[in-house]
């Protein structure tokens, strides 16, 4: 079948990209993995590719296109090579739509020119040790000053991909009690300067997968955040928080149909170069079928993939095809991968072979951006259940 999501212009981008990975990325990619981060420096060559202005309008110095196409095409680059750019992807799936949405001029004209050249990195920090995906259990709070000219911030955060490099993080925090009948109500968002005293980086998370993805504990301690750096209004924050979660959630179910892909390309060369008994793996019929029923898998993946996206792009995701999406293609991804590896016997196992990173790198994507079974509740939900 034809596939139709992308047109020349994409394919141009396509092009440039595999090639910027290709002599940026994977020579030096196995050093980064054992080091567990890449490098700052990926983040300033990524930037002069454009890579971080597609969405960003032309007055802040952006492209000033409005489509996620461009990302899609990383997803799938970055799983073909087997590679990772770190936790840049935050910087410009779940931070970019907060400064569009919420920024003002003033605040546009601070922050954007810095994000499209890569001066500041930004991140996203949500999640609280203990509250997990209860949002609004967060103790974080920034109780403004009496002369209303910044706010306090004290807390911590957990789980903050992008932790380490970042310059600008946008953190969630109390203003306000709950309510009574609203416990959502009184949160807020700061874009808060990791430079600021009494900001604090803690351990940089050891994780199963993404071991190239700087994830990391944040600590606030009498954190002054000017009252300039408040994004959108007090108190309104969660209901900020779940206007995004559609593209967070298609972002992580395009990763996962890539991954997939990306595995049954690795499995179809290994299988043909392998042999056993004096035959190639790949001449045995159990391998032929069990490549065929992944790739049968994938296709489906990409047409629901590439659905959601042109979806999005024309701004009609709702959350439950969102939420659909992701449930598909990461459940898709789980099979596909774990067979893949399979047909890669005890070689599959070894962290030299991309098929055992993207096991690992895959195992989350049923976790963030809300679990598989909470996917099914909001799709039940949608179905009158």
């Amino acid at each position: 079948m034809r596939r139709t999501v992308f047109n020349e212009d994409h394919e141009a981008f396509r092009e440039t990209l595999r090639a910027f990975i290709e002599a940026e990325v994977v020579p030096h990619y196995d050093e980064w993995f054992q080091q567990g981060v890449v490098p700052r420096e990926l983040y300033a060559k990524m930037a002069e590719l454009g890579l971080f202005g597609i969405n960003v309008p032309e007055d802040y110095d952006g492209a000033g296109l409005d489509t996620h196409k461009f990302e899609a095409i990383q997803y799938e680059e970055t799983a073909r090579a087997g590679v990772s750019f770190g936790g840049s992807g935050v910087h410009v799936l779940l931070a970019l739509p907060y400064i569009k949405m919420l920024a003002t001029d003033e605040q546009k004209k601070r922050y954007l020119p810095n994000f499209v050249s890569g001066e500041e990195m930004w991140a996203l920090a949500m999640t609280e040790p203990g509250t997990g995906s209860d949002v609004a259990g967060m103790k974080t709070t920034a109780k403004l000053s009496d002369d209303g000219t910044h706010y306090v911030l004290n807390g911590s955060k957990t789980f903050i991909t992008g932790g380490v490099h970042a310059d600008r993080v946008i953190v969630c925090a109390r203003t306000s009690a709950p309510r009574e009948d609203d416990r959502r109500f009184g949160i807020s968002l700061f874009a808060v300067d990791t430079k600021s005293e009494g900001y604090s980086i803690g351990r940089k998370l050891d994780k199963l997968g993404l071991r190239t993805s700087d994830t990391a504990e944040l600590a606030f301690v009498d954190v002054k955040v000017p009252a300039e750096d408040l994004l959108g209004e007090e108190n309104k924050g969660f209901g900020y928080l779940g206007t995004n979660l559609a593209s967070e959630r298609w972002g992580i179910a395009y990763g996962a149909y890539a991954q997939a892909k990306a595995a049954v390309r690795f499995a179809k060369e290994y299988v043909q170069e392998r042999t056993v008994f004096g035959k190639p793996v790949a001449s045995f019929q159990n391998t032929k079928f069990e490549l065929a029923a992944c790739q049968a898998e994938v296709d489906a993946a990409e047409a629901v993939a590439d659905r959601a996206l042109e979806a999005l792009d024309a701004g009609e995701l709702t959350a439950a095809e969102a939420a659909s999406a992701k449930l598909f293609c990461t459940e898709v991804a789980h099979r596909v991968i774990d067979r893949c590896l399979q047909l890669h016997g005890g070689y599959g196992f070894m962290n030299e072979y991309p098929i055992a990173r993207l096991y690992a790198d895959n195992r989350v994507n049923r976790i963030y951006g809300g679990t598989s079974e909470v996917m099914k509740m909001i799709i039940a939900k949608n179905m009158g259940l």
